[in-house]
């Protein structure tokens, strides 16, 4: 089977009924979309209950997963005798925990186990259990690792997910801003009614991605606890096309109460380049990343590819973000095709600005492979058009190159600075211009 919905909840303890002793009914909204989500999970009748909670048991450079066959919980701590508990799905997370081994992800079920479960974890489960209770359960923490990283493990998940024979929901626990109220228990900062509000809007128009690019300031002093969590779903989600209904908002006691549901419509199927550029390199980067081996030139390339020479550059982008760029500016191999082999396995490796790509990260990786044209001396800056040609800035041993048509580089000063820049040389030192065009695959 497969994913069946996930959902974005709060965790306020006060919304127990033993623990609120009325104080509940002032966030009525909350209480309500609760019951509807359990109803609907009741509906979709999981064998498996994911839950990610900022208050399971964490370590700053690692995401644990709870393991063992069972775990219990009470809300003693908060003046309730309500207890719950829940056997894990201790197969599933033996899975998921090889391909996170295999993959040398910093998560897993290793550290200290701790079989009490946490009230970030007993609270969407004390709403479900009243209606639902044939599904076993995986805890998972967060950390202190970057967002990007708690996404990308939300990806390894849903490919776990997807292989196993399960129906499965999703559940992200967490709180928005605990600063929305002068007189609430954490103050006031206008970041918190920022952050929440960009949440609310992120949840309304379907548009999870943009969880990792929150300002990170405001992100910092909205004081959340659900960001992390969030972001795993996120990732989850990110495999398939779905629809996200915000069933409710509140701040009645100066903590951000979120509920949300996304329901997964179909797959989304990677796209193949058909351009034999573009799909030369991406079979190299596959080939390499998930075999280590190097690929052969295929037989069946246009001969534009195989009986030409040219420097190539071959670029990554992940998430509209540059995630690797190696080329060479004259010909290094006897073809093209060989270029960009070699190019693509160094763009995917070696570039010393980013770490080696990851296996998981394969279905989100977007490929570009410029073909460059023989290097021209420049004799005037007014030859130059940042649209049009490229540069190779030159002074002795040390040489600087910067493509053609690049976001934010609209002048020649500025692409003549920046190539000066990346070879380390300075503007007054005496050096020579070269230009060259692309063509530009994608």
């Amino acid at each position: 089977m497969s994913l069946l919905a996930a959902y974005m909840v709060p965790h306020p303890p006060i919304i127990i009924p033993e623990i609120g002793r009325g104080e509940e009914n002032k966030i009525q909204k909350t209480i309500s979309a609760y019951e509807k989500i359990a109803e609907d999970i009741k509906l979709l009748e999981p064998d498996l209950i994911i839950v990610s909670s900022p208050h399971a048991p964490s370590y700053y450079d690692y995401i644990q997963i709870s393991n063992g066959d069972k775990a219990r919980g009470s809300f003693r701590n908060f003046g309730s005798e309500v207890e719950i508990s829940v056997n894990y799905d201790r197969e599933f997370i033996s899975k998921f925990n090889e391909l996170l081994t295999e993959n040398n992800f910093p998560a897993g079920i290793l550290g200290d186990q701790d079989q009490r479960l946490d009230h970030g974890t007993m609270i969407p489960l004390h709403f479900i259990n009243k209606v639902y209770k044939n599904y076993d359960l995986m805890r998972i923490s967060i950390s202190g690792l970057p967002l990007k990283l708690h996404f990308d493990f939300g990806r390894s998940l849903e490919k776990v997910i997807l292989d196993s024979r399960k129906k499965v929901v999703y559940i992200a626990s967490g709180d928005l801003s605990h600063k929305l109220k002068k007189d609430g228990p954490y103050g006031f900062a206008q970041e918190g009614v920022d952050f929440d509000d960009e949440l609310v809007k992120i949840v309304s128009e379907n548009q999870l991605e943009k969880l990792l690019n929150l300002d990170s300031r405001i992100v910092k002093k909205a004081a959340e606890c659900g960001l992390r969590s969030f972001a795993i779903m996120a990732g989850v989600l990110s495999a398939y096309h779905t629809s996200s209904h915000l069933l409710s908002y509140e701040k009645t006691f100066g903590v951000g109460y979120l509920i949300a549901e996304f329901k997964p419509i179909k797959k989304i199927e990677k796209k193949i380049s058909k351009d034999p550029y573009v799909n030369l390199a991406e079979q190299t980067i596959d080939t390499y990343i998930l075999n280590r081996k190097k690929l052969e030139v295929p037989k069946n390339l246009p001969a534009e590819i195989t009986n030409r020479e040219a420097g190539v550059f071959v670029s990554i982008k992940k998430f509209g973000q540059l995630r690797g760029c190696i080329g060479t500016f004259l010909p290094t191999t006897n073809s093209i095709a060989e270029e960009i082999i070699q190019n693509a396995i160094s763009s995917a490796t070696k570039d010393p600005r980013f770490p080696p790509v990851q296996r998981n990260e394969l279905e989100d990786l977007e490929i570009s492979v410029d073909v460059l044209s023989s290097p021209e001396p420049v004799k005037d800056l007014h030859e130059l058009d940042p649209k049009v040609y490229g540069v190779i800035v030159s002074s002795g041993r040390r040489s600087g190159l910067l493509l053609p048509n690049l976001d934010g580089v609209d002048t020649v000063d500025e692409q003549i600075s920046i190539s000066l820049r990346k070879a380390g040389i300075t503007k007054d030192s005496d050096y020579s211009i070269k230009k060259f065009k692309v063509v530009r695959h994608v």
